[in-house]
């Protein structure tokens, strides 16, 4: 990352990337970093307030022993997380959570994970808040969040069944036991009920302002001062240097930055040529399938900035964000989400085998990019 960091400081400074470009892309990408960083904040002292744990806990009981429920809360868990969340804070926040579950229910741990980075990835497109991607393109059409969702809500169910089809095909057999319920909850689990109901207030009246139609990066700072300021009173040793998102951040800009000076000189005619044109369900698809591989080759939000001139229409723009969130669980840094993962995988002492990973992930994002543009050709 410091090397990309470099050189898209490098970019700005000698001047590859024109100075009203730069500031253009900066006013465009400026008020989604804002929303990135307030909903980070949110989600991470929602959870030192005990509301994950809690949630996790109720899903533990709701599966009544049998393994496959508990497997199909953790799949609605995920997508909830990261429809009204993002992807990215689904990740962080639900990977450490399920991977306890599975060692409750007395199961792999990377039947869970993988369910979870899977569907973090492919549940990230009913909404704009879901995926910055989504975000990007909804600034570029100026559609309001629920017209948006009307585009995308069959390819989205698409991106979320196939990869749970694929999942149960392979975990059946480890998913059709049963585990000990856990007894409740604990107080470690709730340091502060008093912030544990306010979370809940918080993130309940967030949700429905993040479809609202108002500039996301509005509700989601309110959501981040209100619960900064009553942990700051209550609960001060929460506050942590990691839960502000420096490094992702840091991340995306650079690689904003260097797709936009290859733009510059060049880079969006030779991408247009491999997009086509069009709106058949070849059109689309050979759209996706650009989307996806650029997505796999580099990472799916400069893959998405690369591509978007050729997404001149909602339904063109619908199948671009096919291909970079659903196909993007190929290779690891395919998307921001997949590195966030593997360091919770880590940090958890799991170890993942990229060969299997990447050989499965192509599959997913193979069958879930064909079922989902299929479906957006439908709507049509």
């Amino acid at each position: 990352m410091g090397l990309l960091a470099v050189g898209a400081a490098a970019c700005v400074l000698t001047g590859a990337l024109p100075g009203p470009e730069f500031a253009a892309l900066m006013n465009r990408i400026g008020p989604l970093m804002v929303f990135v960083t307030a909903m980070t904040v949110v989600s991470y002292l929602a959870d030192a307030a005990g509301l994950f744990r809690v949630v996790t806990a109720f899903a533990a009981k709701l599966g009544c022993g049998r393994t496959l429920w508990l497997w199909f809360l953790v799949l609605a868990l995920t997508t909830g997380a990261s429809v009204f969340l993002s992807l990215d804070t689904a990740v962080v926040l639900v990977t450490p959570l399920v991977i306890s579950l599975a060692g409750s229910a007395g199961i792999r741990p990377i039947v869970f994970a993988l369910s979870t980075v899977w569907l973090a990835n492919t549940a990230s497109l009913l909404l704009p808040v879901s995926n910055l991607t989504n975000l990007l393109a909804q600034q570029k059409s100026g559609i309001h969040p629920l017209e948006y969702a009307a585009l995308l809500w069959l390819p989205s169910l698409a991106g979320i069944l196939v990869p749970v089809l694929l999942l149960w095909l392979v975990f059946r057999h480890e998913l059709s036991g049963r585990y000990a319920a856990p007894a409740g909850i604990n107080s470690d689990d709730v340091p502060d009920r008093g912030l544990l109901r306010l979370s809940m207030a918080v993130m309940g009246l967030l949700l429905p302002a993040l479809v609202s139609g108002i500039q996301v990066a509005v509700p989601a700072t309110a959501a981040a001062l209100v619960l900064a300021a009553a942990f700051l009173l209550r609960m001060p040793r929460a506050f942590k240097t990691d839960m502000l998102p420096v490094l992702p951040v840091i991340l995306a800009v650079s690689l904003f930055i260097v797709v936009q000076t290859a733009h510059s000189h060049g880079l969006g005619a030779l991408l247009g040529q491999a997009a086509g044109s069009g709106e058949g369900f070849r059109d689309l698809l050979r759209l996706a399938g650009a989307g996806a591989a650029a997505s796999n080759a580099v990472n799916n939000l400069p893959a998405y900035l690369a591509l978007e001139p050729a997404a001149e229409t909602p339904v063109r723009l619908g199948a671009l964000l096919i291909g970079v969130n659903l196909g993007a669980v190929v290779t690891p840094w395919g998307s921001l989400a997949t590195l966030l993962w593997y360091d919770r995988m880590r940090t958890q002492g799991l170890r993942v085998r990229w060969g299997r990973f990447m050989l499965a992930g192509l599959v997913a994002a193979t069958g879930t990019t064909a079922a989902a543009t299929a479906a957006l050709a439908f709507l049509r």
